[in-house]
């Protein structure tokens, strides 16, 4: 598709919004959302200068990425309540749990129906776009809610990665990421004069870990650090399943595979230094709210674990930064806790429009603003196991300074952490009879985050089976 019939695309898809939908008498924001896949929360340049000597990585550059945290507000304690691909895309989507969006595992598509920002944004007037990596199930067709997708099924490929433009399938050539971006950088192009919302998804830095040949060679030589819970098993872990193959996917601190993993996390931090800049160019830059954000986190053998899905903070802590058009809050910390269904209202609140009730999330803008008047002191935490993986069904709840991890059908397997002696969660405090109180006020927690949760229980999905 050229880059003419592009923007012919995006204009001819907007014609029903700007003729049925509200226009608002003064500006509002765009939005840009740009999501990655696996990315660990601290595989951030910036994340690793913070830590210091307990940085994993303290070679990691991401010099775009740590623009728009200098430009910005990051958020320290950013997390999502499922740490799993499809679902974790759906809550940022709906502002929900899987519960009521349907969304509990990867074979789930989207429903063409759902209440999601991109719907309520597009009939607001905005001109609405997706680009890149979807993943629910192997959902084909355009993107549902938004105006113009230009995306690919499931996993996609790293190179020469097949796209549907509005449905059509496009053969593309080059890194599906770079593809992505160019796409993105059209939608921008033809999008200039009008509000828009642009979500983009990255395929890096999901497995297998194809960087670009541009950065094949990148940290040659370098070795991760050691932390603590490098040997610390995980309760779950019985010698066999999927999960314990992380000893040979990173079987030593410079694996090939850990550094291919943060030669992805360079592409992209490249690939959003190229939008951004082009929001510059297009005089965009003062009028556009952006959001970095991951799907989930990542772990890279601690606990003895590779990939994600269970409650440990490598799995369900994620990168997120903000940057607000014409904000003082430059360079801005905040460290309350944020979830991935917080970003739908959001970004309706930011418009002007009405968050509806169903959404479960709460929109940042009183934290922006330095109003937490009401702001959550914690989260509950839910995966639903999918065969064969070995990371089985868990539940969590998750407090500024503690954490509770149950897992269902195994109460030998409980761990309780004391995250603010404990960061590295290593000593489970469970049967600590010092520590009976906490014990106490992290199961009354727990109790009353799963019963609020549990009004909005919807009925259970069809059974899973692998998508790795």
């Amino acid at each position: 598709m050229t880059p003419g019939s592009i923007r012919t695309a995006l204009f001819l898809a907007w014609l029903p919004a700007i003729s049925g939908g509200l226009v608002a008498a003064e500006p509002r924001p765009s939005f840009l959302f740009i999501l990655t896949d696996d990315q660990r929360w601290d595989a951030m340049g910036v994340v690793q200068n913070e830590q210091g000597e307990k940085g994993r990585f303290p070679w990691l550059q991401t010099p775009n990425l740590d623009r728009l945290a200098r430009e910005g507000v990051r958020f320290r304690n950013a997390f999502v309540v499922n740490s799993l691909c499809s679902p974790s895309r759906a809550s940022f989507l709906t502002g929900t749990y899987g519960h009521r969006n349907g969304i509990r595992d990867n074979q789930t598509p989207l429903p063409t129906d759902a209440v999601t920002y991109a719907s309520l944004l597009g009939a607001a007037g905005y001109m609405t776009g997706y680009v890149g990596k979807w993943h629910m199930d192997k959902q084909p067709g355009a993107r549902p809610g938004f105006h113009y997708s230009a995306s690919y099924i499931g996993q996609g490929r790293y190179p020469d990665c097949p796209f549907l433009v509005n449905g059509k399938e496009t053969a593309t050539h080059g890194w599906v990421d770079d593809v992505s971006t160019d796409y993105a950088i059209e939608f921008l192009r033809g999008s200039k004069g009008k509000p828009f919302l642009l979500a983009v998804g990255f395929k890096a830095c999901h497995s297998p870990f194809k960087p670009p040949d541009r950065h094949a060679a990148a940290y040659a030589g370098r070795q991760a650090r050691a932390v603590p819970n490098l040997a610390t098993r995980a309760p779950y872990l019985t010698g066999s399943g999927p999960e314990n193959l992380v000893g040979s996917w990173f079987p030593a601190a410079d694996s090939p595979r850990l550094l291919d993993y943060m030669r992805c996390v360079a592409a992209i931090d490249e690939n959003v230094g190229r939008i951004m800049k082009e929001l510059d160019r297009l005089g965009l830059d003062d009028s556009t709210v952006v959001v970095f954000a991951s799907d989930n986190g990542f772990y890279l053998r601690e606990h003895g674990l590779g990939d994600k899905r269970t409650a440990y903070e490598e799995s369900l802590r994620i990168p997120l930064l903000m940057r607000l058009p014409r904000s003082a809050a430059k360079g801005k910390l905040l460290d309350h806790i944020v979830l991935n269904i917080d970003l739908a209202p959001t970004f309706l609140d930011l418009a002007g429009v009405p968050v509806p009730n169903e959404m479960q999330g709460q929109s940042w803008r009183p934290l922006l603003e330095g109003k937490p008047s009401d702001w959550r002191h914690s989260y509950y935490y839910e995966y639903f196991h999918e065969r064969p993986f070995a990371s089985p069904h868990t539940q969590a709840v998750r407090t500024d300074n503690a954490k509770l991890i149950k897992y269902p059908g195994h109460p030998e397997w409980t761990e309780m952490f004391d995250l603010a002696t404990d960061p590295y969660e290593t000593k489970n405090l469970i049967d600590d009879p010092a520590k009976a109180g906490l014990r106490r006020e992290l199961e009354a927690e727990f109790n009353r985050q799963a019963e609020r949760i549990a009004r909005d229980i919807m009925p259970p999905s069809r059974p899973s089976t692998a998508v790795p």
